[in-house]
């Protein structure tokens, strides 16, 4: 391959969505001048992932999911590939092969490839209105297709499944959704909150199935039905697989970096490999309440960890700093909030509290005298001061039932913890107060 189609840049990030975005500007906090290159398959600028729904709704238009301007890579002088793959990485070489032949020479690199959806292997699943959900390419595909007065069946209760389910219902598409766990939003809800958020899903028209999955889709050419594993068949017109996602692994596999169930970084978000970096739904990330690395394909956390990259490819120390799985959601009217441990082991040592008053819930997960997990559903006002103590790890002893309290506030808190917390709040560097997780929820969810 002759040199004129080798082209140089000091840090290239392959993704262009929230860790992404999150290196280039933690690299440029740092270093205003090397050259950047982000290359992405996707050929849109960055655009929030979380608000294909409202796309799909027609409650907003691209214009409005972008999570950063339309000029941000000219004014980061940022050479921005999109809409091109890279289908190779040379660690050793330090060298990128895109699939349309060109290279790219490198001294930095950042693998945030994000995930890709899981589809089992249901019989049919290649028939016409079968669709896949994480992207603004899906969402739009699902948009040209649909009519109301249609029938869907989604495959999943969790929170891909739940935001295209209503999204759909938005635009007169009558939903059932088939889950094949005994109750919706498992992962992030208990058993008593994912029954609020059921009885809220039903009251609003969805059908629930659980405890069961699709097996066979049918119809000739388009689809017109599914097979459940019980033996009943649903009537439909198009099915949405919402299961969830996998680290997209297809380029790193054979390179040498290593791989768990995602990329394998430390606390920098370094891999294995000598100037590469992970971070986002690829990687496994620190987890300070579980203690350990973990997939935690949450939008806040791949823009911290692409952030915390980003300033380590600069040459800043920086350490991933504490968090956790957090989700903060609005379905079908009903605010939930949770974070961290929502469903103990038994026998485990964990204390669970829980409480609400006026048809909400709160349920606050203990251990070792620290808050290691909280569900808030109806009334979320004060998890946002949850999820900073137990972020802090800061220790609950002999007030753990304040927390409960509708009134929670700064003051309800023993005086020598709310100075703590105010101290922490004011004693970070501007550098690390940037990347809290609140901020970054905050900001993506007004993108």
């Amino acid at each position: 391959m002759s040199r004129r189609q080798m082209t140089r840049t000091k840090y290239l990030i392959i993704g262009n969505s929230a860790g992404g975005i999150g290196a280039a500007e933690g690299i440029r906090g740092v270093d205003d001048v090397a050259p950047i290159t982000v290359v992405s398959d996707e050929a849109y600028p960055a655009y929030s992932r979380p608000l294909i729904s409202k796309y799909l709704a027609k409650d907003r238009d691209v214009e409005g999911m972008l999570f950063r301007p339309v000029d941000f890579y000219d004014r980061h002088r940022i050479t921005a590939i999109l809409g091109k793959s890279v289908a190779g990485i040379l660690p050793d070489e330090r060298v990128a092969e895109l699939e349309d032949g060109r290279r790219v020479a490198w001294e930095k690199l950042l693998v945030a490839t994000g995930g890709v959806p899981i589809v089992p292997g249901i019989e049919g699943a290649a028939k016409k209105g079968v669709f896949t959900f994480l992207t603004l390419d899906d969402a739009k595909a699902i948009d040209r297709f649909i009519q109301s007065g249609q029938r869907a069946v989604v495959i999943g209760g969790g929170l891909i499944g739940v935001s295209a389910t209503e999204a759909l219902m938005k635009r007169g598409v009558e939903v059932s959704i088939v889950e094949m766990k005994d109750r919706v939003l498992n992962t992030i809800l208990d058993e008593r909150g994912s029954s609020i958020a059921e009885e809220a899903f039903r009251k609003a028209g969805v059908q629930l199935i659980c405890d069961q999955t699709v097996v066979e889709v049918t119809g000739a050419e388009a689809v017109n039905g599914v097979v459940l594993s019980g033996g009943n068949t649903l009537a439909c017109d198009m099915v949405v697989v919402a299961i969830g996602v996998l680290p997209r692994l297809d380029l790193v596999r054979e390179t040498g970096v290593e791989v768990n169930r995602g990329v394998v970084v430390d606390r920098c978000m370094a891999t294995s490999h000598a100037d590469v970096y992970a971070c986002g739904d690829v990687a496994e990330g620190y987890d300070s309440v579980y203690g350990f690395n973990r997939l935690t394909p949450i939008w806040p956390n791949a823009y911290i960890g692409g952030r915390t990259a980003g300033r380590n490819m600069a040459g800043v120390h920086t350490q991933y700093p504490r968090v956790t799985a957090v989700n903060s959601l609005n379905y079908f009217g009903l605010d939930i909030a949770s974070a961290g441990v929502v469903v103990p082991p038994e026998d485990s040592g964990y204390q669970c509290l829980t409480g609400g008053s006026n048809g909400s819930y709160r349920k606050l997960v203990i251990k070792d005298g620290t808050l290691q997990g909280m569900i808030c559903v109806g009334d979320i006002e004060k998890s946002g001061m949850l999820y900073g103590l137990m972020r802090d790890g800061t220790r609950v002893d002999g007030f753990e039932e304040r927390l409960l309290a509708d009134d929670l506030s700064v003051a309800s808190l023993p005086r020598a913890v709310w100075q703590e917390c105010l101290g922490k709040s004011t004693a970070r560097p501007a550098s690390q107060r940037e990347i809290r997780p609140e901020a970054v929820e905050a900001y993506t969810a007004g993108a």
